[in-house]
């Protein structure tokens, strides 16, 4: 019995091992020589001029990869015969520049080597550089995605985490894609740039519960901060706070230092250094940027062939936020 099971998974084995196979930092060497120096020089431009662009790129490769895998389907539009991922509520607040600068190092490959580069590879390369070029590892991107067929609405929610997830609904989450508890934790470690719309924690700040209006976990001085920069957000919904407020342009281990401080801006953020299976990776981090620069390039080089599509899975899209074809 245990032999003929083994025979039965092995088609299963195959097919993922082959798919990520298929995969190589050489991919374009012949068919788009010139592509990591588009990239770089498109990702420069747009991060110097909008510096929010790298927290904001690094953001839309994970909402990317979390539903279905690294294939771009997050970049489809929704149109009259289809409701995408897009459009899916947790997604209506990632920013238009990474969208934009997509579209900018798409439309720069398209003139010198048309039709050969897909969007998620793009995607992909271009979090890598960004994350590099603001502080963080340097790790290698390996191509040879195929850009998916579908992207449906649907497929979003309990694939990503949202900002009060109780801590056993996020490591549920990963562990379904074959991610580790520390590696969340790593990957989490992204917080420590960008920032967060202040909709999506007020209530730590004004209504936590009955007897205590404010989130005890916070440091008070820090909560205080944080009314006074959202004390206008619902009539200014894009009212927003740093996820890290001591380095916030720097990709470093300080989201984890800040944790112990009482400074996690999210409920999400502050649950990792209280609960028993987290909290010493959080610790780990917090006291060794090196361990947590290693196991984050590790977890993203991991989370980048997550779901992949190569051969005729996927397509190589003409435009990033359109199949090539119209799907009814």
């Amino acid at each position: 019995m245990a032999f003929s099971s083994f025979f039965f998974l092995l088609p299963l084995f195959f097919s993922i091992s082959f798919s990520e196979s298929k995969l190589s930092p050489d991919y374009y060497k012949t068919s788009c020589p010139h592509l990591e120096d588009t990239i770089r020089e498109t990702v420069i431009s747009k991060q110097m001029t909008n510096p929010t662009t790298a927290a904001a790129t690094l953001r839309l490769f994970f909402h990317d990869c979390m539903v279905g895998g690294c294939d771009a389907s997050v970049l489809i539009s929704s149109n009259a015969f289809n409701k995408a991922e897009r459009d899916a509520d947790i997604n209506l607040s990632l920013s238009g520049d990474a969208f934009d600068l997509i579209v900018r190092a798409k439309t720069a490959l398209e003139l010198s080597c048309p039709g050969i580069v897909s969007c998620a590879d793009i995607l992909a390369l271009a979090t890598r550089n960004l994350v590099n070029m603001v502080g963080g590892p340097f790790y290698t991107v390996k191509f040879g995605r195929k850009d998916s067929l579908v992207s449906s609405i649907s497929s979003v929610e309990g694939n990503l985490a949202r900002v009060n997830t109780s801590m056993d609904e996020m490591i549920r989450m990963f562990e379904s894609k074959k991610f580790t508890v520390q590696e969340m934790v790593a990957l989490t470690g992204a917080h420590t740039i960008g920032f967060s719309h202040c909709k999506e924690f007020a209530y730590r700040l004004y209504s936590y519960n009955k007897n205590t209006p404010t989130d005890p976990s916070y440091h008070p001085k820090y909560a205080a901060a944080l009314k006074t920069v959202c004390q206008n957000y619902e009539k200014i919904p894009a009212m927003s706070a740093f996820n890290d407020a001591m380095t916030p342009s720097k990709f470093d281990n300080m989201y984890y230092q800040n944790l112990k401080r009482g400074m996690g801006l999210l409920e999400s953020d502050d649950g990792l250094l209280k609960d028993p299976r987290t909290r010493p990776f959080v610790l780990l981090y917090a006291a060794n940027q090196t361990a947590f620069f290693n196991d984050f390039a590790r977890a993203i080089q991991k989370l980048s062939l997550y779901g992949v599509k190569t051969g005729r899975k996927g397509e190589v899209r003409r435009k990033c936020d359109a199949f090539n074809s119209i799907q009814i």
